[in-house]
């Protein structure tokens, strides 16, 4: 039986898709296929999966769109710029899809959350559909704080859960003006209603939306009864990457903003300089991420890339922007962070790790090596982050989502 995964080709969409391909593609029963981009189709072969490629050249458009050189934050008229755009890149690859199914379709889809056009076009056909989702925190709930609005925690009297309500109420509603604002049509992707009557997002399953976070460090909230939380997904492609060299006797910190937020590389690598400056016991690394080079300063080991999977674990803490990637591979490793929000939902997965203890957030460049200094030496934060750690371990996220896979498509007699 066919499972087709579709993802978008950046990395922390990518690699969480490539890791359930590659679980699933082990299994006999299942033949498995990623379709994305061309842009991905290296890592899906350096995963070991048969892939396919849409929208021809089209991968400079989606680079520009995804990952702009400047900060989007919660400016409307950038939201809105990049929305449209956005549409009509899933209209597009709609289009696409609707022909690559057309003469062996899928018996079940797997899409990362961001691909709103996947689910329509599998209704169309008639194919049953789920979702990953690396940022839960974002999925609308009916109780609890509300997302995308700099990392609110959740109100504890009448009057901050009304707030939280008054939150949420406006999140939905910017999201039901935007079409018009933007000036898109969402039945370009198939797209005929928003919510549900039941309210949940018609972009997510109503089957199962997989939340690729520890449950223990989100929030309680009411959440659509499809979701599942499962944790991160750990898997990285080989990429020939050399790994980095630590010096012996001295603890070591990696500082990376991922693949994405390339106007903010030049800053994370300056921070990084002073906060090594001032902690000469620590070591400090930076990852670039791919997004270009940068001349080191004294004290810092720059890197273009350095392989969570393989090479986090050897660190002692990780500073990190809150990206959903980054932020499941430091908790699997056991590390304490010290998070530096920029962008997107990033102050959301902020307020959530320094809630669970495993974190301490930074808001200037004088407080970033303080905050190392804190989560290196109180061993609270490691601690912590190791119970985090071995609750992940306990139960990879790709086995969870495996056997829901099997059970779908094989299930047992009654």
């Amino acid at each position: 039986m066919r499972v087709d995964l579709v993802t978008p080709p950046m990395a922390g969409h990518l690699h969480p898709i490539l890791g359930i391909a590659a679980r699933l593609a082990t299994e006999p029963s299942l033949d498995v296929r990623v379709i994305s981009t061309a842009a991905a189709l290296p890592a899906i072969a350096a995963s070991g999966v048969t892939g396919l490629a849409l929208l021809d050249g089209a991968d400079e458009v989606i680079e520009t769109v995804v990952n702009p050189s400047y900060r989007i934050g919660s400016n409307p008229r950038l939201l809105l710029r990049q929305f449209r755009a956005a549409v009509a890149l899933q209209a597009d690859f709609r289009r696409e899809l609707l022909l690559a199914w057309a003469d062996h379709r899928p018996d079940l889809v797997i899409a990362d959350f961001t691909m709103g056009a996947v689910g329509t076009a599998a209704d169309e056909l008639g194919v049953p559909w789920w979702t990953t989702h690396p940022s839960p925190c974002a999925i609308e709930g009916r109780t609890g704080p509300p997302s995308y609005l700099g990392g609110w925690r959740p109100g504890r009297s009448a009057l901050g859960r009304g707030r939280d309500a008054v939150g949420r109420s406006w999140v939905r509603g910017f999201k039901r003006l935007a079409p018009r604002l933007a000036r898109v049509r969402l039945a370009d992707v198939g797209v005929t209603r928003q919510y549900r009557p039941d309210g949940s997002e018609s972009i997510y399953s109503a089957e199962r939306v997989f939340a690729l976070t520890p449950e223990a460090v989100e929030y309680p909230r009411s959440l659509p009864a499809a979701v599942r939380y499962v944790g991160p997904v750990l898997h990285t492609p080989p990429s020939g990457t050399s790994a980095p060299v630590l010096a012996a006797g001295r603890r070591a910190v990696l500082v990376t903003a991922g693949t994405h937020l390339p106007w903010h590389k030049a800053t994370l690598v300056a921070w990084a300089a002073d906060a090594a400056d001032a902690l000469p016991d620590v070591e400090v690394h930076v990852s670039l991420g791919g997004t270009g080079s940068v001349a080191p300063p004294p004290g810092v080991v720059v890197h273009d890339y350095v392989d969570y999977a393989r090479d986090l674990p050897r660190f002692d803490a990780v500073v990190h922007h809150g990206g959903a990637g980054v932020l499941g591979h430091a908790l699997a490793a056991g590390l304490p962070s010290v998070v530096w929000p920029v962008d997107y939902d990033q102050f959301d997965h902020a307020v959530r790790l320094v809630d669970a203890g495993v974190a301490v957030r930074v808001r200037r460049p004088g407080d970033l090596a303080p905050a190392l200094r804190r989560v290196l030496d109180e061993s609270s934060y490691r601690l912590r982050a190791q119970a985090l750690a071995a609750t992940i371990a306990r139960r990879p996220a790709v086995e969870t989502i495996a056997a829901e896979v099997l059970a779908r498509l094989h299930p047992r007699p009654e």
